[in-house]
């Protein structure tokens, strides 16, 4: 689906937690007035379309009613007339109750991702959030119920937080069965409070090796329970990365995951045989980003022969004539502790 995003960057926030500093991750410094998104769309969206316009960053839910209405209205002139299909809007758990979500829906918003970041609730107290746990599940729950799509946002590698925590939030997001996933390992950002607190040696961001790990058993689990993840790892921006001080960020993050996973496919597959065919789409991913698949098979005694065949379907490997699943192989070098 087609997003047009607007960022409004700590706009309703509560609370200025641990990890976060929006205005230098977004490139946007200050929040958009209604009039200027209008502009920005009028030129931006189809005369006919079915994307989302977006409103990201801060607590949508949390800004003040005059405001919240604006940006409604004036999103919602352009889902009548047909330039969008809906409306999207991110928020925090606790800002989520029953009027809440009565007046999104009638106002046109179809879709809510929740900044859940974890379900533990030792590392949401560490980071600030200022929510519970429950307050993420009741949250998802209710939306579900009203007939939204939901998201959930989770962050590996908080404080307090390691591979089992990040495993066991993930699969408590997925026995509520959102309709999608994003995954944002944590990353230190000059100006946050978590920024002073690995100054002082307080706090040991994940490396980017573990960071791929850890993502990689996360996205096996969500492909094997059929939830879509969206996005992993924070998008590329120049500001971003003025700004970064630590952690497991990497401009092209998603594909170091995928490709981790199919380095494992790969590594079980190769003792089926050592040639393999996959779809032509797949092989990016296969070889992995500037071809590190390739030559750690290789290292590791496990080199194969990768060929394309676009009568294969995506996901797939074919061995000696049978196909098997990539998410089905099982996931070597996985961590599901």
């Amino acid at each position: 689906m087609k997003i047009y995003p607007v960022f409004i960057p700590h706009a309703g926030c509560p609370h200025r937690c641990l990890f976060c500093a929006q205005d230098r991750t977004t490139g946007q410094p200050s929040i958009p007035e209604a009039g200027e998104v209008e502009v920005w769309l009028e030129a931006s969206l189809p005369l006919r379309g079915v994307g989302e316009i977006a409103f990201y960053g801060g607590t949508f839910t949390q800004l003040p009613l005059v405001q919240q209405n604006r940006y409604l209205a004036m999103a919602g002139r352009f889902s009548a007339a047909g330039r969008v299909a809906g409306i999207r809007i991110s928020t925090r758990p606790d800002a989520l109750d029953d009027d809440c979500i009565a007046r999104l829906l009638a106002a046109g918003v179809t879709t809510v991702e929740i900044g859940c970041q974890s379900f533990n609730p030792t590392v949401l107290n560490s980071s600030g959030r200022g929510h519970t746990a429950d307050d993420g599940v009741s949250a998802i729950r209710r939306c579900r119920h009203a007939g939204l799509q939901v998201g959930v946002q989770l962050m590996p590698g908080l404080p307090g937080g390691d591979a089992a925590e990040a495993l066991l939030s993930l699969r408590r997001a997925l026995e509520l069965r959102p309709g999608f996933v994003r995954i944002y390992p944590t990353v230190v950002i000059d100006g946050t409070a978590l920024a002073e607190l690995w100054k002082a040696g307080g706090f040991s961001p994940w490396t980017l090796d573990e960071a791929v790990e850890v993502c990689a058993d996360m996205l096996h689990l969500c492909r094997l329970d059929d939830v879509p993840v969206i996005r992993i790892g924070l998008q590329a921006d120049a500001q971003l990365e003025a700004n970064l001080l630590a952690g497991p960020y990497h401009p092209a993050f998603g594909q170091l995951v995928r490709s981790r996973l199919w380095r494992r496919a790969l590594l079980s597959a190769g003792s089926h045989g050592r040639s393999i065919s996959i779809n032509p789409d797949d092989l990016s991913d296969a070889l992995g980003h500037r071809a590190e698949n390739r030559d750690w098979l290789a290292k590791h005694g496990a080199a194969v022969c990768l060929t394309t065949d676009k009568t294969i379907a995506r996901g797939l490997l074919r061995i000696s004539g049978q196909d098997f699943n990539l998410d089905a192989l099982p996931p070597q070098g996985g961590q599901y502790g």
